[in-house]
């Protein structure tokens, strides 16, 4: 995380203590979380933890619906591996999670974000002002969403 700062910077606050990496973990394991993992096949066949993807706040009944949140790690970014773990997240999520919808919320200055959601088809759905507080501020976000087909 530590290496990511600027890449990540503003878009999204990893946790970036043991702490929060606690809480964090802890979180993705209560009902209605889920967090995915974004690997890539190293040499002599380690994995190398290349991102994250969080499906969040699901909601079931006649609903269905969840948050996705996602971020790449540095070194890693630009070379195809968040669409494609994002793909298969969004594939966990319909498939075996059995919901209906995914939404993400995105800053508009994120290019590289609002890229990969219209690559996995994606549709912008709306504009929401001071959505969510990030590194202090309320920041304005679009949001896009994908159907189950």
């Amino acid at each position: 995380m530590r290496t990511s700062r600027a890449l990540h910077r503003p878009w999204v606050s990893p946790p970036a203590t043991p702490e929060q990496f606690t809480a964090y973990v802890e979180r993705m394991q209560a009902p209605g979380h889920c967090g995915l993992l974004v690997v890539r096949q190293g040499e002599a066949d380690s994995l190398e933890l290349a991102g994250m993807v969080n499906i969040t706040n699901m909601v079931m009944g006649p609903f269905c619906s969840a948050y996705l949140g996602y971020y790449a790690f540095a070194g890693f970014e630009r070379q195809g591996l968040m669409h494609e773990g994002l793909t298969q997240a969004v594939r966990h999520a319909f498939r075996t999670l059995k919901l209906h919808r995914l939404e993400a919320n995105i800053q508009p200055g994120n290019a590289a974000s609002l890229a990969l959601v219209r690559s996995c088809g994606f549709t912008q759905e709306g504009y929401s002002p001071k959505y969510l507080k990030i590194g202090g501020r309320w920041r304005d976000h679009e949001r896009w969403a994908l159907v189950a087909g």
